[in-house]
């Protein structure tokens, strides 16, 4: 049986495949050895969600973990308000709505779907700017365009010589120092 996908590797994937590997290679020390100062605010931005203390109110769901059968993933969401039938995928600042960030709720959004959960709307919270970007509920295209990702995931091989990078992500990577692709061409 093949292992699940974490749901959070998604946004990694598509910002470099690579970047998944140091992440797991480091994530047994201490995150500020390597994290950058707006990850390590992200992550304390998240500390409501993952001690449950967002909110006291039942119907809403926070830090849950999920599950899908069909896609092979795993994961936690952040919220899903049970009366409302809203997941909220929040996010310390959003300056602009990656792919992965989509790749990553539309895969919370068939977990839950597949756990029995009635999810009628979807969306990002950005917390430091009290933002909310509602988001159209996945298509029958955007679920092939996941499992495309999926596919790609179970199938990259780290050593694969045909792997290129993108050059202004690289920049942007706090593994960069690690990483053998990393060529600063400025």
């Amino acid at each position: 049986m093949e292992e699940n996908i974490i749901i959070s590797n998604l946004n990694d994937f598509i910002f470099c495949p690579r970047s998944i590997y140091f992440h797991n290679l480091y994530s047994t020390n201490d995150s500020s050895l390597y994290h950058t100062t707006v990850q390590q605010k992200g992550r304390l931005a998240h500390e409501n969600i993952d001690e449950k203390k967002y909110s006291t109110k039942k119907t809403i769901l926070q830090g849950i973990d999920i599950y899908s059968e069909e896609l092979g993933v795993i994961g936690k969401i952040d919220l899903f308000d049970t009366e409302k039938k809203e997941l909220i995928e929040r996010k310390r600042k959003i300056i602009k709505l990656y792919e992965g960030y989509y790749l990553q709720l539309y895969a919370q959004y068939f977990c839950l779907k597949e756990m029995g959960y009635k999810v009628e709307k979807i969306g990002f919270y950005s917390l430091s700017d009290n933002k909310k970007f509602p988001v159209e509920l996945p298509s029958e295209k955007e679920k092939e365009e996941l499992l495309k990702i999926l596919t790609q995931m179970r199938n990259f091989n780290l050593e694969d010589k045909h792997f290129s990078q993108n050059v202004k992500k690289c920049r942007m990577c706090i593994y960069k120092e690690l990483c053998d692709y990393y060529k600063d061409d400025e």
